[in-house]
């Protein structure tokens, strides 16, 4: 194929196999928690980091990672502060974040277009230090899920029995919120700042319409986005697409043929016997 004849696609590909794991593991975590939203707001906080990059002139994926780990932080202090408005929390840094990101990209003039890439994604745009990084990440991410499953495994289900079996659940869940926190930061090259929580949460809406069991539902939903992510880089390249508008719109394709296979095979099921008993 073609495709590969190109450096910069090579990139993308390996860096869109990395963040098609990575993101739909800690996805579906958070769709269990009812964090849906947080992704949104760590993806501002990250715009902001690479505004800031930006403005001083360093690695723009470097300084979303930092900005992104700072604002997790910051989400998990309020979210102690406001135990009965959580999402509050999560509100408050979207709002902050992406009015700090609008003002330090009004001081960075001259570059929209590198502002565009992350806000967008960009098959053109990953560079062999990002991919370093994109790895780096991905490898931490992969064995920090396999290192916590079982605490994050009953956190997500029953916060308080958590506790009570002595689970240290204000550790695990900044330990967590830094994880997603540098997933986010590091996708955005390739699905975009506005579009980078959806791959989080979408491949989990597929897991949770066909498994039967929480470790289905890992597997399941680390397939759907890989799928999304390959397919939608490959389409975005042959039809000049954006990469990220492709990746989560085929995403949703994979969940509307979900669910209404699942509506047909249901449906087909509670008629067959009736069919059966008439004949």
């Amino acid at each position: 194929m073609d495709i590969f004849q190109y450096e910069f696609m090579q990139r993308a590909l390996a860096a869109g196999i990395v963040i098609g794991i990575i993101c739909p593991l800690a996805g579906i975590f958070l769709v269990l928690r009812r964090l849906s939203l947080l992704g949104d707001a760590l993806s501002h906080i990250s715009l902001t980091g690479v505004a800031a990059g930006l403005v001083c002139s360093i690695n723009a994926t470097l300084s979303a990672l930092v900005f992104a780990l700072a604002g997790s932080l910051g989400i998990e202090y309020l979210r102690r502060h406001y135990t009965q408005y959580a999402e509050l929390a999560i509100a408050l840094a979207m709002s902050g974040g992406m009015g700090l990101a609008v003002v330090l990209i009004s001081l960075g003039k001259g570059n929209t277009a590198t502002v565009l890439s992350f806000l967008f994604g960009s098959i053109v745009a990953v560079t062999p230090v990002d991919l370093y990084i994109i790895f780096a990440v991905g490898l931490l991410v992969c064995v920090s899920v396999m290192l916590l499953y079982r605490p994050l495994f009953y956190i997500s289900f029953d916060e308080e029995g958590a506790k009570l079996a002595g689970i240290p659940i204000n550790k695990v869940n900044v330990y967590f919120m830094l994880l997603t926190a540098v997933t986010i930061a590091v996708s955005m090259r390739i699905v975009g700042a506005l579009l980078v929580s959806s791959l989080m949460t979408i491949p989990a809406a597929i897991s949770l319409q066909l498994a039967n069991s929480f470790k289905a539902a890992v597997s399941i939903s680390v397939a759907a986005g890989l799928i999304s992510v390959i397919a939608g880089l490959i389409l975005s390249f042959y039809l000049s697409l954006a990469p990220g508008g492709t990746i989560i719109l085929f995403s949703l394709l994979l969940l509307f043929l979900t669910i209404g296979c699942k509506k047909a095979t249901r449906s087909f099921t509670l008629q067959g016997p009736s069919a059966g008993a008439t004949g």
